[in-house]
């Protein structure tokens, strides 16, 4: 079958599916921007939106912004069409506009949209955390943002959400046509190693002997609780003087406001907690490849997840897979996954005293949670297990929207 994707950050959430249906012998084509990600028997298409354009309202960029990917992205599929070539199935991300013209091009063609996250201006990342509160034309501005949402809702056939809570953010006359599907963790790949060992720069080892708290997040920034953490560092390594932090992230932003002062958020935290964090022990290590990362997973004495009412990261379910014992925040999405005292504990935030002591009392007694670590990871395995559940259902779900008749 032929199967065309969109997504401006190739593969994004749909590396599993499009490395399956290559690797079984399916026609895959992805349209996406430029980037050096390949993947074995897939065609990669790079798109190229027009530039942006000078003036316009301020609450028009995003909507201005997946104009022009649609745009783009309908020449390119213009381009395969006159190749000859016509999908069985569409799949994109309906963040930025990549699925707006699709069925413009080949309109008797099924679309499945991947809807991540819905705005609010109230109960939910808006006004979250009073550090950064919520402006008097937010509502406004949001309920522009929402606009791709809104095409895209009406242009695709179905739609998929990878949780409950994300899920519930859509407006309710739109959920019977969304199916929550989690694109799903290896846990073959993902699992306890107390064998593990990672070497820092400078020399430093760390292993599960040693007491490390982890720390994760695509880039180090507010709407990951970076902030929370680092407030509490001070405290925590006053208060436990063998503990070292490992900090997995950029310095860029994903999510919500740049830093005021300095480039970064962690140039403006350390600027803040100068002379209060001991730098020896704190270690900034950036992006790892995967299998580092994995690593500093494996040896986490107390692995930290901190989030905004936001989309829930990969990071906290590939972390409970690895058998880490989480403390995460009390919000809305972390709490779909973690129960406190049951699989991982849970703080209020963004409460850094209430972190502090939290991760102090943890680690004093590092024995009495081995029962949470396995039950973190059996949550993976029965409800975010890749091959035995996730990847499944997702097939099903294309199955059955393309009309194939037998398995993918």
């Amino acid at each position: 079958m032929n199967f065309l994707f969109a997504h401006q950050n190739f593969p994004g959430q749909y590396l599993h599916a499009v490395r399956y249906l290559a690797q079984t012998g399916h026609n895959v084509v992805f349209l996406t921007q430029e980037n050096r990600q390949r993947l074995d028997r897939v065609r990669k298409i790079v798109y190229r939106p027009a530039p942006p354009q000078a003036g316009g309202h301020p609450y028009l960029g995003d909507l201005e912004g997946g104009v022009r990917n649609a745009l783009a992205v309908a020449a390119a599929c213009e381009g395969l069409r006159r190749e000859g070539f016509r999908p069985d199935l569409m799949i994109g991300h309906n963040g930025w506009g990549e699925t707006l013209y699709l069925k413009e091009v080949w309109p008797e063609v099924p679309l499945l949209g991947y809807f991540e996250f819905y705005y609010h201006p109230r109960g939910s990342d808006v006004g979250c955390d009073p550090e950064f509160p919520s402006g008097p034309d937010d509502g406004l501005r949001l309920r522009m943002r929402n606009a791709i949402n809104l095409l895209g809702l009406e242009a695709a056939d179905w739609g998929q959400t990878p949780t409950e809570w994300q899920y519930r953010q859509y407006p309710e006359r739109y959920r019977p046509q969304i199916s929550v599907i989690h694109e799903g963790v290896d846990t073959g790949r993902l699992h306890p190693d107390p064998t593990a060992q990672i070497w820092l720069v400078g020399g430093v080892s760390l292993s599960r002997e040693d007491e490390v708290i982890t720390y994760s997040a695509r880039n180090l920034e507010p709407y990951r609780g970076f902030h929370t953490l680092m407030r509490a560092l001070p405290r925590v390594l006053r208060e436990r003087p063998r503990a070292h932090v490992v900090i997995i992230g950029g310095d860029g932003v994903s999510y919500g406001r740049p830093p005021n002062r300095l480039p970064s958020w962690r140039e403006q935290m350390l600027s803040e907690l100068a002379g209060e964090i001991d730098l020896d022990r704190v270690h900034f290590v950036g992006h790892l490849p995967y299998d580092q990362y994995v690593c500093v997973l494996q040896i986490s004495a107390l692995h930290i997840y901190m989030t905004y009412p936001f989309v829930l990261s990969w990071s906290l379910i590939e972390s409970l897979s690895a058998g880490c014992l989480v403390l995460g925040s009390a919000t809305p999405p972390v709490q779909e996954v973690i129960r406190d005292g049951e699989n991982g504990y849970l703080v209020p935030f963004p409460d850094s005293d209430a972190l502090a002591r939290r991760i102090r009392d943890i680690l004093a007694d590092p024995a009495a949670h081995a029962r949470l670590r396995a039950a973190a990871r059996d949550t993976v395995i029965r409800k975010y297990e890749l091959n035995a559940i996730c990847l499944p259902a997702y097939l099903a779900l294309l199955r059955r929207l393309s009309g194939a008749r037998r398995p993918l």
